[in-house]
């Protein structure tokens, strides 16, 4: 990592990311977690708060050191043992069906291969083990999509690598998760170009299967 990402990016994030306004969306995406649950994109913890009674443990994937380090009072005052297990979404140390849920809350958009990371979270959730996620990707409306175009190479560079066009849900679904429920919106308060959210639940039907 460089020294900007490593160093800036984590409290740019965990300000843009820690507003009253995501506190809705980050209830609804937890709720129904349950079990072993692998969170990817961990960042300052902003999510701890808003873990179900019914989780057992959580394995956090972060990169960056300084966000680790900023979760650490979140952490600590969790009820839900929270431990760090590795750095990469596209390479998870866990073993095969070894988790019950899986949790990504703006996340997707920075993942360099993300059919990568999401054909990891199928090998590590058990058959019927469910990803629940709330990412901002493409707008449906094309004077909106016109502009994330112009601004993504910027918003790349200042934001660690975040995509402003993934098409989110597409990518979940192409990656053979099953969608239980999504919900596509504009969130209030934020630009458009960066405010078109999906929030949903994606069942896994197991890992993929060898030749």
């Amino acid at each position: 990592m460089g020294w900007y990402r490593e160093h800036v990016v984590p409290r740019l994030v965990d300000v843009a990311c820690g507003t009253k306004n995501t506190v809705a969306s980050r209830e609804r995406v937890c709720d129904g977690l349950s079990g072993d649950v692998v969170e990817i994109g961990f960042g300052s913890g902003l999510n701890t708060p808003y873990y179900p009674p019914a989780v057992r443990s959580v394995a956090a994937v972060e990169p960056a050191d300084l966000a680790w380090r900023l979760a650490q009072p979140r952490v600590q005052a969790s009820p839900v043992p929270i431990r760090r297990v590795g750095l990469d979404g596209e390479a998870l140390p866990l073993a095969d069906g070894s988790v019950d849920a899986a949790l990504s809350t703006w996340t997707m958009c920075t993942i360099p291969h993300l059919d990568a990371a999401l054909a990891e979270l199928r090998r590590v959730l058990r058959p019927g083990g469910t990803l629940h996620f709330v990412e901002h990707g493409l707008a449906p409306d094309a004077s909106v999509r016109r502009w994330q175009r112009r601004l993504e190479p910027v918003q790349k560079r200042v934001a660690g690598g975040c995509h402003l066009t993934r098409e989110i849900v597409g990518s979940i679904t192409a990656a053979g998760f099953t969608l239980a429920a999504v919900d596509s919106f504009y969130d209030d308060g934020v630009p458009r170009f960066f405010a078109a959210l999906s929030l949903g639940v994606a069942v896994s039907p197991g890992p993929v299967s060898g030749p």
